[in-house]
């Protein structure tokens, strides 16, 4: 799975994170609204973690391919959010966040659109997405990229200190020639 280091939309450049994410990453991913909708994330953010989050995506052998949600050239701002491929045994998962600033603003929904796109292009048959269950807005931005729910399950939520049920999506392609 090769993914591009850059991708465009209308309003977003999804990019590789970079040290001066840092900041924003502590203060978003340290909200604990967003800390509980996600699995790995702790609550209270440790002090380092998003350097090491930066870190860690950046290593050539990586697992998961990030990109920033960055909206400077519609003179927003910097940073918006995360989103990210992550490889696994089976099918690859799309894994995403925004900064609560930016939430109900379509950028989630317009950076998953993009992804998908390349995912497509790198070769993926298909996309899964798992998210919180309760967790409305995921939801819309998941069907409003064309994912189905499939099922639901359970993962350890680190933030939440307990197991949390999740909703599975799953997206996929088309292979037929046109």
């Amino acid at each position: 799975m090769q993914f591009p280091e850059v991708l465009e939309t209308e309003r977003l450049t999804l990019r590789r994170p970079r040290a001066s994410d840092a900041g924003p990453i502590s203060l978003y991913a340290g909200d604990k609204r967003v800390a509980e909708m996600l699995e790995s994330v702790p609550h209270p953010y440790p002090p380092g973690a998003a350097e090491a989050f930066i870190a860690t995506c950046l290593k050539p052998d990586a697992v998961e391919h990030v990109w920033v949600m960055d909206a400077l050239k519609i003179d927003g701002p910097e940073f918006v959010g995360v989103i990210g491929v992550r490889r696994t045994d089976g099918v690859p998962r799309i894994g995403y966040w925004v900064g609560p600033p930016f939430w109900n603003t379509g950028y989630a929904s317009e950076a998953a659109k993009a992804v998908i796109a390349a995912a497509k292009v790198a070769g993926v048959e298909a996309v899964e997405a798992r998210i919180v269950a309760g967790n409305e807005a995921s939801g819309h931005v998941l069907t409003n990229a064309g994912f189905k729910e499939t099922g639901m399950g359970e993962f350890y939520g680190v933030a939440a200190g307990k197991m949390l049920e999740h909703r599975l999506f799953t997206l996929v392609f088309d292979t037929v020639a046109a």
